[in-house]
């Protein structure tokens, strides 16, 4: 028996031609956290599949709700295959072992400056290794960091946020030599026009953003070192790591 539709998600469905782009799609996610197949929910709302998967794609349905709908269906159709188990495993090895980095590592200014700075400034979704900002002393500090911790050959690549008045071409050389990369490519510059809230106190060269190239990994043994700052919730933890780090 296909999972019940409560009264008020049965509501929106029916208000679907009204309902924003982003409306249709948390209807469609809350269909398929019930345990509906893709057909299922295409019987309910009129999506493609293929915007429907994309939808639903971070959804993980439980074994029972596999299970459930493999009897009800008799194919595996709508029913997730995990191709990325080997993935996620790599990730997880890459995060502890980087946690048990931090012992050696915290001492350092360096290491301490950086990994704290990218934990407040850093991108830390969609697996992009970057950070942004308006001052050149920062994202001097954040290559720095990463080519003595994480990569001594890091490439970076660089993207613009300009408002109405800002000079590109200016703003490129200002930026390429500011942070000592001049062969860095700018991937693209996104432009705030005016009437969509200007600031009162833009920088005339803009804001940078600044993304390692192939970062992935590295972005993922950061993200191990902040778990380990993070779990340093008590004084006597904090300690603890010291005296290991120091040999006292």
């Amino acid at each position: 028996m296909r999972p019940s539709v409560p009264d008020d998600l049965l509501a929106k469905i029916g208000l679907w031609p009204s309902l924003s782009r982003w409306e249709k799609a948390q209807v469609g996610r809350a269909l398929r956290r019930r345990g509906l197949s893709y057909g299922e929910i295409m019987e309910l709302i009129p999506v493609p599949k293929g915007t429907l998967a994309g939808w639903c794609r971070d959804i993980r349905l439980s074994p029972g709700q596999v299970t459930a709908i493999r009897e009800r269906t008799g194919s595996v159709r709508g029913v997730p295959r995990d191709t990325q188990w080997q993935r996620r495993a790599e990730v997880e090895r890459i995060r502890a072992d980087a946690q048990n980095e931090v012992a050696s590592l915290i001492t350092d200014p360096l290491w301490l400056a950086g990994t704290v700075m990218y934990w407040a400034e850093g991108n830390k979704r969609h697996r992009h290794f970057a950070m942004t900002n308006t001052d050149p002393a920062v994202l001097r500090l954040f290559t720095a960091w990463v080519r003595r911790f994480l990569d001594p050959n890091a490439e970076f690549a660089l993207s613009l946020h300009l408002h109405a008045g800002n000079d590109e071409r200016e703003a490129r050389q200002f930026w390429r030599a500011q942070l000592d990369i001049p062969d860095a490519p700018f991937w693209k510059t996104h432009w705030k026009h005016p009437g969509t809230g200007q600031r009162t106190n833009r920088h005339s060269a803009g804001v940078c953003r600044i993304r390692v190239r192939r970062g992935t990994d590295s972005l993922m043994r950061v993200l191990g070192w902040i778990d380990a700052i993070r779990d340093l919730h008590r004084k006597d933890d904090a300690e603890e790591l010291l005296s290991s780090s120091t040999g006292r």
